[in-house]
């Protein structure tokens, strides 16, 4: 989506601080004991509350509300009363929603304590990956210079980067152009970033998946045996400096 002017812009903004106040939410009832099934029902009822609908739910008829992930669930993990958090697991919550036919998208990882020193590393260096992108994008650069800010962090970190998973653009519709924004460095692509174009970004690193592959359910996408990620997304404006994140929470703003 390409926005057109303030009309838009303040239409994606309020979807925007709806999907990042529900993660916040949503993140913050991230326990031991806690079932992913009653995590998706909060974050349900708050994007109800708030005059949002599920947009995964709306789109591809998901079986859920948000997208909850844990371990070698990568992305796309459906909530279920069975799965029940316990403590050391490595969750991911994707939350996007639509408003007034506007779209906007986020996501996050956490955590449960107590924590591998290796799983907290990765959540740092994914958040990282993605302010590093954030910083990169401006009008006129090219679309990989989104994934070579993500490759250099993880480089730095030690952590692989999930290839087959990407960014793509936002606003009218949950997925749209400019889709597969690759996560790593391409020096072929020649696409470029366009003022006012929505677009998100949302590094996926791993502790030794480069290439998720199909779970046995049709939705969820899985690491190799052994192998754990993290995933951080903003949805965004893009100017000819610094983009306008549309995804903070109401507490940032």
């Amino acid at each position: 989506m390409i926005i057109q002017g303030q009309k838009d812009l303040k239409a994606l903004l309020h979807i925007g601080s709806i999907v990042a106040d529900c993660l916040q939410m949503m993140l913050s009832h991230v326990e031991p004991g806690i079932s992913t099934a009653e995590l998706d029902q909060m974050g349900g009822e708050f994007l109800k509350s708030r005059g949002a609908v599920s947009a995964p739910r709306l789109m591809y008829e998901f079986p859920g509300e948000t997208c909850i992930s844990i371990n070698q669930e990568a992305a796309h993990g459906i909530p279920s009363k069975d799965r029940v958090l316990k403590e050391g697991d490595v969750v991911n919550i994707d939350v996007s929603a639509m408003k007034d036919h506007y779209f906007a998208d986020t996501g996050g990882s956490k955590v449960i304590a107590p924590a591998s020193n290796e799983l907290k590393a990765l959540c740092k260096a994914c958040k990282r990956s993605l302010n590093r992108a954030i910083d990169a994008v401006k009008a006129g650069e090219k679309l990989n210079v989104i994934g070579k800010a993500i490759e250099k962090e993880a480089k730095k970190s030690g952590f692989k980067i999930i290839k087959n998973l990407c960014s793509h653009g936002v606003g009218r519709k949950l997925h749209e152009e400019p889709e597969l924004i690759p996560g790593f460095f391409k020096a072929d692509e020649t696409r470029r970033l366009k003022e006012n174009m929505v677009i998100t970004i949302e590094p996926f690193l791993s502790t030794g998946t480069e290439l998720v592959s199909d779970g046995k359910d049709g939705w969820a996408l899985l690491n190799q045996v052994g192998s754990y990620s993290a995933q951080y997304e903003h949805s965004m404006v893009i100017t000819k400096k610094k983009p306008i994140i549309l995804t903070r929470p109401s507490s940032e703003r």
